[in-house]
């Protein structure tokens, strides 16, 4: 059943207005209330209610209106509104009205509807809605004219046409003797009479109230003179709720899919729709239990190969005709693999990434559609190397591909294989990337802090300049047209104490309780327990810049950033053994970046003086003349290397090539790490001796994941994953042969941080950075003209 409303969907002057003092970002949801760090996103419907409300502010708007209005055609409960009025008091940043509490934004009258009781403005028109909680009278309502000698001279562009006035009138005659939907037809004739005798009369006041100036005399107007932010360059073309992942343009940008998450489940499928905003359409039909993901347009923009993913970890590549049409399958591949592809130049084949076969992982390889064979190409580091996101260039001549996409480079090789090329040395967390129509540069997403950023490589002179866009990746550009489109998630994450006692005891089932420290609107990851299981410390945007944060968790008022250290996010932090320091790879406040050892007991921050470059981290030894160190290596391979700090300079003793992670458990003599060319865990004595280096598990970590896991109690280990119907699975990893390995779904719907957590021996609890808020949208926008920033030191 549907009602008629009281007040229509408005037609509304732009797509920005300023509610009290708050911003609004109709087209984006968001809400940026004053003094937050950043803006609040809302649900579609909720951005619809605060329209309605915003186009009547002031006015009393019933609950069937809104109905009405935003659910048009539907049977929702009354929860509904309910619910994105909560969500709009949050957003403006103010609490549910409690009794004895004036609220300051949306006011509930009972039983009846909601009203807006600050002022609107729709920014960048020339229209301001006054609104408050007196009533209107004629005289507030013919007391409208500008003092903003910047906008035009004719009275009638500054002061509402004097209908527009009256109408407004009418709705508030209308609204004060209506007080429902439904009124008898004798009762809804005498009050229209009424009012149309009441807008007439102000009609006749404000005609013979006109002001005769001269045209270039500046009417009056009441403006509200809050800066307003600026434009972004680009617009959401997604809004549904969950995730929008994976974005691919058609030749012609006309065109894009992508994978979107599902209504009531964790599965996704391929999505295509016009690049204007329109409905999309799934390309194929869905099927429950069924997952799609990776979609790939093809040169000519005829087909989308995909990846689809059944129960019983059943997979294959697929391609379909880009309308829906036909489709057919030409590989098969491994759910959990860290799977990439790409389209050969002349349509005919797919380039894949490294891939984990029964004979072995492998290098890049092509797939002949034709034929249905591989081939693999030949270069340097072929097998040696986790290389991802391979893509040909424009002109055919190159490969390029990013070579251990978590510890990360982008490389090229010649199309027909050869030697490999670094084209970048950091070592970075890198998050998509694709050629430039002309073939000049490339556009890739890097982790920087807590966020995702694009930037671009220009291939001659390999400088790098960040492109503005913040909470931005997975970049795709059109090959035939000026445009691109990206995925834009801004996460909020916070750090959550989960009691271990009973978890992997296999006696109770369900998600075990959580508790949310240290609450806040920013993102906080990485939280690394001391070992006398009091203090934490963390990293945090809480403050509006990324830093290193230390309490004492028996007494939390200690909470406080430390100064002096900006920390990296690739490694958590490491404790001594006496809890009294941490080691931290980041930059002081002179910009040297390195290993720094901080005394949070009193801020102290010291540089540590390691003899490597591209340092990723570092770990103390039982032996305090020792400390390992991991860095970045040349060939794409981070080195773990054993130093004698006795001596100046510090004296390299042992090392192990390709490690991507290392713990150290002093208990038991040994050093746990994973590698990034191949899933597993691995184990070799504190001296790094070669005939001590042994396999402990052949599947987990995952090469894409080596941060999620951490030393338990009595040397046991535990490691995170994800897998279909739960977002964060806890699992035990490294087991002696005949134990059973016990699982446990920690959240269901949230994800984990993939940047580390750990584990308090002493009390048995686990700390670890849970999505508060999550979700992913499609942006869409023309290729920037001239990139912003140059990024120095992109290529060492």
């Amino acid at each position: 059943m549907s009602f008629r409303p009281d007040f229509p969907p408005p037609s509304l002057p732009s797509g920005r207005l300023r509610v009290g003092d708050c911003e609004v970002d109709l087209s984006l949801r968001e809400i940026r209330a004053t003094g937050a760090r950043r803006a609040r996103r809302v649900t579609p419907k909720a951005i619809a209610v605060l329209e309605v409300l915003a186009s009547n502010a002031g006015k009393v708007v019933g609950r069937d209106a809104l109905l009405a209005a935003v659910w048009p055609d539907t049977l929702p409960t009354n929860d509904v509104v309910t619910q994105a009025v909560t969500q709009l008091r949050k957003a403006f940043g103010e609490a549910r009205a409690t009794p004895g509490t004036d609220p300051r934004y949306i006011e509930t009258i009972a039983k009846n509807g909601y009203r807006l009781l600050v002022s609107v403005e729709w920014l960048g028109e020339s229209t301001t809605v006054a609104a408050s909680t007196a009533e209107y009278t004629h005289e507030s309502a013919t007391d409208v004219g500008t003092d903003d000698p910047s906008r035009s001279t004719s009275p009638s562009a500054h002061r509402p046409d004097a209908v527009a006035v009256a109408s407004a009138a009418l709705d508030t005659i209308a609204t004060r003797t209506r007080p429902r939907l439904r009124v008898a037809p004798l009762e809804r004739f005498l009050v229209t009479a009424v009012a149309l005798l009441a807008v007439s009369a102000l009609v006749l006041v404000l005609v013979l109230r006109e002001p005769r100036a001269e045209p270039a005399a500046a009417p009056r107007t009441t403006w509200l003179k809050q800066p307003s932010g600026p434009d972004r360059p680009y617009r959401l073309i997604t809004s549904s709720p969950g995730f929008e992942l994976s974005p691919t343009l058609s030749p012609d940008g006309s065109m894009i899919a992508y994978a979107a998450t599902q209504p009531g489940g964790f599965d996704t499928a391929i999505m295509v729709q016009a690049t204007d905003q329109s409905q999309p359409r799934p390309l194929a039909t869905l099927r429950p239990g069924v997952s799609e993901r990776l979609p790939a347009w093809s040169p000519d923009g005829r087909e989308i190969a995909f990846v689809r993913a059944g129960p019983e970890a059943q997979c294959q590549v697929v391609i379909a005709a880009s309308n829906g049409g036909a489709e057919r399958t030409v590989a098969g591949c491994l759910r959990n693999e860290f799977f990439s592809f790409a389209w050969t130049p002349d349509g005919k084949g797919l380039v894949f990434g490294s891939m984990q076969t029964s004979r072995g992982p492998t290098g890049l390889q092509v797939l002949d559609l034709a034929s249905g064979t591989f081939r693999e190409l030949k270069y340097d580091g072929a097998r040696a190397s986790y290389d991802h996101m391979p893509r040909y260039s424009p002109d055919g001549r190159w490969l390029v591909f990013v070579r251990n996409p978590q510890l990360g480079d982008l490389w090229r090789i010649p199309a027909a294989g050869g030697k490999a090329e670094a084209l970048t040395r950091q070592s970075a967390e890198l998050r998509g990337w694709d050629w430039l129509p002309d073939g000049d540069g490339i556009v890739f997403g890097r982790r920087i802090d807590s966020e995702t950023r694009l930037y671009r490589l220009d291939m001659a002179s390999r400088e790098v300049r960040d492109l503005g866009l913040d909470d931005a990746q997975s970049p795709a550009i059109a090959g035939k047209a000026g445009v691109m489109a990206f995925v834009r998630r801004r996460p909020l994450y916070g750090i959550f104490r989960i009691d271990r006692t009973e978890l992997l005891s296999g006696k109770h089932t369900g998600e075990p309780a959580r508790e949310h420290l240290f609450a806040s609107s920013g993102r906080d990851t990485q939280p690394a327990v001391a070992p006398d299981g009091r203090q934490l410390a963390f990293t945090s945007d809480r403050s509006g810049k990324f830093g290193l944060w230390w309490a004492d968790l028996e007494h939390p008022e200690t909470l406080r950033q430390i100064e002096g250290i900006h920390p990296e996010t690739r490694r958590i932090p490491e404790w001594s053994a006496d809890s009294q320091r941490l080691l931290v790879v980041g930059s002081d406040r002179a910009g040297r970046f390195g290993v720094h050892e901080v005394m949070p007991s009193n801020g102290q921050v010291t540089i540590l003086p390691v003899p490597r470059a591209n340092l990723l981290q570092a770990s103390y030894l039982p032996d305090p003349s020792r400390m390992l160190v991991l860095a970045g290596n040349d060939d794409g391979r981070p080195k773990l290397v054993l130093y004698d700090r006795s001596t100046t300079p510090w004296r390299q003793l042992a090392a192990i090539d390709d490690v991507s992670m290392v713990r150290v458990d002093a208990q038991r003599g040994r050093t746990l790490f994973t590698r990034l060319s191949a899933a597993g865990l691995w184990q070799v004595d504190l001296s790094l001796s070669p005939g001590s280096v042994r396999r402990l598990d052949d599947r987990a970590p995952a090469p894409w994941s080596f941060q999620t896991w951490a030393l338990g109690n009595e040397g046991g280990l535990v490691y995170l994953d994800q897998v279909p119907g739960c977002l964060s699975m806890l699992s035990e990893i490294g087991l002696a042969d005949g134990q059973v390995a016990k699982k446990r779904c920690l959240v269901a719907d949230r994800l984990a941080s993939t940047n580390g957590f750990s584990l308090d021996s002493r009390t048995r609890s686990m700390y670890l950075s849970l999505t508060v808020e999550d979700g992913t949208d499609i942006a869409f926008m023309p290729l920037p003209a001239e990139p912003r920033t140059l990024v120095p030191g992109w290529f060492k």
